[in-house]
């Protein structure tokens, strides 16, 4: 399936410093622990190929994360760089979405959750692509291009699980059956639920999967609120960091 990108918005003028900080702070915290998640992955991919896709999406999520810390900081304009956002805060400080922070269970957990991840980030880079904060609609238009190669990848992955043997449309059904509840989170703050909607039971439809019915949905991590994955993550992420402060190559 063919996955193109909706019209972006009119520009609007850049928000309030603390508000555009907050902002900035949490789309990085999603890439950052998205990459982290997905780094885990690299020599333990069912394929050599799919290994190397992954760690390049990995790269492609870290290199975003970076730019939206660095741009974050300097609105902060506390002297804390991308080092200081990423390694030197905890889990409560942390404000990415629940969903990016699910574990690597197997392939299809992988794969799905990238996907309903890719979907959101389309809407997000494209929209963010027309601020008013020229850096920021940099940041975005060069990620809204490294997304449609992820979308591409985890959308024909969701799409040969689902519509594959009985064994993987099992287990891709059972991963979005357990990830659906962390996707209203998404759109706490934004009106890209529709547009997600639509591609989301697109490519399901096309794998032969089921849209989940259930109405429980979790929501918490933009406050600083985790599952109780993410402490995990940090502290995997964050050791070197804070076991040796300052370190340099």
């Amino acid at each position: 399936m063919t996955v193109t990108a909706s019209k972006a918005p009119q520009g609007t003028p850049p928000p309030d410093p603390e508000d555009q900080f907050t902002m900035l702070l949490g789309h990085a915290d999603d890439n950052m622990v998205t990459s982290q998640r997905l780094g885990e992955l690299i020599s333990n991919a069912p394929e050599l190929e799919i290994d190397i896709a992954i760690g390049n999406i990995s790269l492609d999520h870290l290199g975003v994360a970076r730019a939206l810390y660095t741009h974050a900081g300097g609105i902060e304009s506390q002297g804390r760089g991308e080092d200081d956002l990423a390694m030197f805060r905890n889990e409560r400080g942390f404000t990415n979405c629940l969903l990016v922070e699910q574990p690597n269970l197997d392939f299809a957990q992988t794969v799905v959750r990238q996907f309903l991840f890719d979907v959101y980030q389309r809407e997000l880079w494209n929209d963010l692509a027309a601020s008013g904060d020229e850096t920021l609609a940099g940041i975005a238009a060069r990620a809204l291009k490294e997304n449609a190669y992820h979308l591409r990848f985890s959308s024909g992955w969701v799409i040969r699980l689902g519509d594959g043997t009985f064994e993987s449309h099992h287990r891709a059904q059972q991963a979005l059956d357990e990830l659906w509840q962390y996707t209203t989170e998404l759109f706490e703050n934004n009106n890209y639920q529709s547009a997600w909607g639509s591609t989301v039971a697109a490519v399901l439809e096309e794998a032969t999967l089921d849209l989940p019915d259930d109405p429980y949905q979790r929501t918490g991590g933009r406050s600083g609120f985790h599952t109780e994955h993410l402490g995990f993550l940090l502290a995997e992420m964050q050791w070197m960091q804070r076991s040796y402060p300052g370190l340099a190559w």
